[in-house]
């Protein structure tokens, strides 16, 4: 600004124009020539501009003063339509499944650095430089199944659901449960301890869900008005009175006679992700007709095409082999992969020969395992009960000795293990966040303190998956009882599997534990940031239970968790703010003179198909709760 003292008048004279014509003359020829210039370069730039969009849509463009290359760029992939058979709830498929990694292992975590001994095994016969043919290498949850339904322990290799379709697509809000009918003609088998019968459903226990392809269904040997049904879909479960019964989810009805395998069955068993009819079923106790260890059914006509006594296969654990753990197939190398109780993780080439729509179907097992043992550790707790997640090539489960291990499939190598706080049960839950894959796990109130009952505290870890890193670790106060024997025990913490969420609560995991205000009574529902581990919200229940909760979502992406407790009561609680929307209690005879909510206690874990739950109760019941 000018100064005061530096102020100048201004000049209020006005301009007159030369009258001198020659000057203009010469003045509108330079206007003109400006005005042309500028034109002329508005034009080029617009024309370049259309080019250079054009060739950002087609093709990368490099120029120089003696050429002119167009180079093309690819084009961006589509993603592939939706098929009938896939849960929607997965679509579209993310994962990369990216095993290599410039990150290093902590030291702690260095198989070696706790004095590993691992071996391949054939039977009890030792081998040497392993390596599988047909590698195993699993992708995206969504494409694990080729048949819908829920075919396995939490749904697929990540072990990340156990819902299969969304609530109502009309986005009516959720907030009635309704229980629908009940099945409940089961018995009892005598344990192998000669001291009480199993009964009913317990842990894990979850049923199986399956639309079957109408060429398989036909060939199958369902009752004539099921077989002719075109939207049958078949639940089926596993009890621990030696059957496996196949119900009707629109009814509760029987579709086909029970399988009799002769042994009592506490796991989840499965279906073969395929579509094929195989079912592969694991013992829980040495109380079978042929021996310990692992079948597998023919669903075409319910016949056993294999069976496998694991009690002669050398392991370090040799008086157990129980499958309470539910397996997985690698549809790719028709490979089974299935840990046990006796610590051997089996895998079998199954040989599978199959043609849809054929009454016919065989397979011709050949199976390799994997055993190992650290300098710190006692055979007799090796056993696995957890079901294995399998990410690519790798593949992780809990033993009960604390240890969560990552385990490559193709080379029997253990990559890494990482020491929990206190023993676990349930299965590691994979989650690829921004390319990386994840690991959540956490701990029951087991090993921390002697005989009698006590508090402690149960661990939960979110950890690296590929270098077994702790990310973050939190813990929940629970109580718990050590009896002298485990059919005494009273156990507190984290039984149940925890939910990964998806929609509306992508942001989020929930855990539960069971046994927080005492030996018999509280359960807490904690859902945690991803991120963080910071606790978001918390629902608190009277009753604890050891059945997994799971989580519906409606089409507009809200979450619903519904969660069964040991009173036979189902609570339906809000996904993003963890408030109770409403619950119910369930009752056997329902509807009978004889109707009663005494004894009905849920362990098991339940499945959602669509808008209709089904979950199994320890007296025997298998109830279709309708979701509205």
């Amino acid at each position: 600004m000018t100064r005061k003292d530096q102020y100048i008048e201004p000049d209020n004279s006005y301009y007159e124009p030369s009258m001198d014509t020659s000057h203009g003359t010469t003045m509108l020829i330079v206007v003109l020539t400006f005005v042309f210039i500028v034109l002329t370069t508005v034009l080029a730039i617009a024309v370049h501009g259309k080019r250079t969009e054009e060739q950002e849509v087609n093709s990368s463009v490099l120029v120089n003063s003696d050429s002119f290359i167009a180079v093309a760029t690819p084009t961006p992939t589509p993603v592939p339509p939706i098929q009938g058979f896939q849960n929607p709830l997965l679509y579209p498929a993310t994962a990369i499944i990216n095993t290599s990694t410039e990150q290093e292992i902590p030291s702690e975590n260095i198989p070696s650095s706790r004095g590993l001994t691992q071996n391949v095994i054939n039977g009890a016969n030792i081998l040497t430089e392993y390596q599988r043919e047909d590698e195993i290498f699993m992708g995206d949850p969504l494409e694990y199944s080729a048949v819908a339904g829920i075919t396995t322990y939490r749904g697929n290799n990540f072990r990340n659901t156990a819902v299969f379709g969304y609530l109502y697509p009309n986005g009516e809000s959720i907030d009635s449960l309704t229980q629908v009918w009940e099945f409940g003609n089961t018995y009892s088998r005598l344990a192998s301890s000669q001291t009480f019968e199993w009964e009913g459903f317990q842990l894990t226990g979850q049923p199986l869900v399956v639309r079957w392809d109408s060429a398989v269904r036909t060939s199958m040997n369902l009752y004539a008005e099921k077989a002719s049904k075109a939207d049958l879909t078949e639940v089926i479960c596993a009890c621990l009175d030696g059957y496996v019964y196949f119900l009707d989810i629109d009814d509760g009805s029987m579709t086909r006679d029970p399988i009799y395998v002769g042994a009592s069955i506490k796991g989840t068993p499965a279906v073969d992700p395929r579509g094929y009819p195989l079912l592969y079923v694991g013992q829980a106790d040495d109380n079978g007709d042929d021996g310990f260890g692992m079948y597998i059914f023919s669903l075409v006509d319910g016949s056993q095409l294999y069976f496998r006594d694991v009690m002669d296969d050398g392991a370090y654990r040799m008086n157990w082999g129980a499958f309470d753990s539910s397996p997985l197939i690698d549809s790719d190398s028709d490979t089974l992969i299935w840990p046990c109780e006796n610590g051997i993780i089996y895998t079998f080439s199954l040989g599978t020969q199959y043609t849809p729509g054929i009454a016919a179907i065989s397979v011709n097992p050949v199976c390799i395992g994997y055993k190992y043992i650290f300098n710190d550790t006692q055979g007799r707790y090796l056993g696995v009960e957890s079901s294995i997640g399998v990410y690519g090539n790798l593949g992780y489960f809990m033993d009960n000795n604390s240890n969560l291990i990552c385990l490559d499939l193709n080379t029997f190598e253990m990559i890494w293990v990482f020491r929990t706080s206190d023993d676990s049960d349930i299965s590691p839950v994979i989650s690829e966040e921004n390319g990386i894959p994840y690991i959540y796990i956490a701990t029951e109130v087991d090993y921390q303190g002697g005989q009698g009952a006590y508090s402690g505290a149960a661990y939960t870890y979110k950890l690296n998956a590929l270098t077994g890193a702790e990310v973050w670790q939190t813990s929940q106060p629970c109580y718990t009882y050590n009896g002298q024997t485990s059919d005494t025990d009273q156990v507190g913490g984290c039984v149940g599997n925890p939910i990964v969420g998806m929609q509306s609560i992508s942001n989020l995991v929930i855990f539960s534990y069971s046994c927080t205000n005492d030996l018999v009574s509280g359960n807490r529902l904690v859902a945690y940031n991803r991120d963080t581990g910071n606790e978001v919200w918390h629902y608190d229940m009277n009753i604890y239970t050891y059945s997994s909760p799971v989580a519906c979502y409606d089409q507009e992406g809200n979450a619903y968790i519904l969660i069964g407790d040991s009173l036979g009561q189902i609570h339906l609680v809000d996904g993003q703010t963890g408030e109770r929307i409403t619950y119910i209690q369930t009752s056997v005879h329902l509807g009978t003179d004889s109707e009663t909510s005494n004894g009905v206690e849920f362990q098991a874990s339940p499945v959602v198909f669509n808008n209709m739950m089904i979950i199994s109760t320890t007296s025997g019941s298998v109830f279709g709760i309708r979701i509205d």
